[in-house]
Protein backbone atom coordinates (compact mmCIF):
# COMPACT_ATOMS: atom_id res chain seq x y z
CA UNK A 1 0.00 0.00 0.00
CA UNK A 2 1.35 3.45 -0.61
CA UNK A 3 -0.17 5.83 0.91
CA UNK A 4 0.86 9.70 1.07
CA UNK A 5 2.00 10.92 4.28
CA UNK A 6 -1.63 13.12 4.65
CA UNK A 7 -3.41 10.17 3.88
CA UNK A 8 -1.61 7.83 6.65
CA UNK A 9 -1.78 10.46 9.36
CA UNK A 10 -6.13 10.59 8.23
CA UNK A 11 -6.17 6.98 9.46
CA UNK A 12 -5.06 7.54 12.77
CA UNK A 13 -8.25 9.18 15.29
CA UNK A 14 -8.78 8.77 19.30
CA UNK A 15 -10.21 5.21 18.49
CA UNK A 16 -6.89 3.94 17.33
CA UNK A 17 -4.17 1.85 19.16
CA UNK A 18 -0.77 2.83 17.42
CA UNK A 19 1.80 -0.14 18.50
CA UNK A 20 5.15 0.09 17.69
CA UNK A 21 7.53 -2.73 16.82
CA UNK A 22 11.60 -2.65 16.74
CA UNK A 23 12.53 -5.87 14.85
CA UNK A 24 15.61 -7.63 16.29
CA UNK A 25 17.03 -11.33 15.43
CA UNK A 26 15.98 -13.44 18.34
CA UNK A 27 13.36 -10.76 20.11
CA UNK A 28 10.72 -8.04 19.29
CA UNK A 29 9.89 -5.14 21.32
CA UNK A 30 6.21 -3.73 21.08
CA UNK A 31 4.88 -0.32 22.84
CA UNK A 32 1.17 0.53 22.48
CA UNK A 33 -0.31 4.58 22.41
CA UNK A 34 -2.96 6.53 21.85
CA UNK A 35 -3.46 9.18 18.85
CA UNK A 36 -1.86 11.76 21.19
CA UNK A 37 1.49 9.87 21.97
CA UNK A 38 0.58 8.75 25.63
CA UNK A 39 1.93 4.91 26.23
CA UNK A 40 -0.26 2.41 27.46
CA UNK A 41 1.60 0.55 29.70
CA UNK A 42 5.07 -1.08 29.60
CA UNK A 43 6.66 -2.45 26.51
CA UNK A 44 6.62 -6.44 25.51
CA UNK A 45 9.04 -8.30 24.51
CA UNK A 46 8.53 -11.58 22.52
CA UNK A 47 10.01 -14.02 20.31
CA UNK A 48 10.53 -14.20 16.56
CA UNK A 49 8.26 -17.27 16.52
CA UNK A 50 4.50 -18.07 16.49
CA UNK A 51 4.46 -18.21 20.37
CA UNK A 52 5.70 -15.39 20.31
CA UNK A 53 3.68 -13.47 17.80
CA UNK A 54 1.00 -15.12 19.75
CA UNK A 55 1.74 -13.47 22.59
CA UNK A 56 2.23 -10.45 20.89
CA UNK A 57 -1.31 -10.61 19.38
CA UNK A 58 -3.61 -11.06 23.06
CA UNK A 59 -1.01 -7.86 24.46
CA UNK A 60 -2.00 -5.77 21.20
CA UNK A 61 -5.85 -6.88 21.98
CA UNK A 62 -5.85 -6.96 26.02
CA UNK A 63 -4.56 -2.69 25.09
CA UNK A 64 -7.21 -2.19 22.41
CA UNK A 65 -9.95 -3.50 25.03
CA UNK A 66 -8.92 -2.10 28.00
CA UNK A 67 -8.55 1.69 26.43
CA UNK A 68 -11.61 1.02 24.49
CA UNK A 69 -10.45 1.24 20.71
CA UNK A 70 -11.78 0.02 17.92
CA UNK A 71 -8.78 0.33 15.20
CA UNK A 72 -5.28 -0.32 15.25
CA UNK A 73 -1.84 0.45 13.19
CA UNK A 74 1.06 -1.56 13.61
CA UNK A 75 3.89 0.15 12.62
CA UNK A 76 7.66 -1.45 11.95
CA UNK A 77 10.84 -0.78 10.29
CA UNK A 78 11.87 -3.91 8.83
CA UNK A 79 14.99 -5.12 10.03
CA UNK A 80 16.53 -7.28 7.16
CA UNK A 81 15.20 -10.67 7.08
CA UNK A 82 13.78 -10.97 10.43
CA UNK A 83 10.64 -9.06 10.43
CA UNK A 84 8.96 -11.80 7.73
CA UNK A 85 7.73 -14.46 10.56
CA UNK A 86 5.47 -11.39 11.55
Amino acid sequence: MHYTQNEKLTQITSNTLIVGVDIAKNKQVARAFDDRGFEFGKRISFSNDREGFETFLRWAAMHQENHHKTDMIVGMEPTGHYWLPL
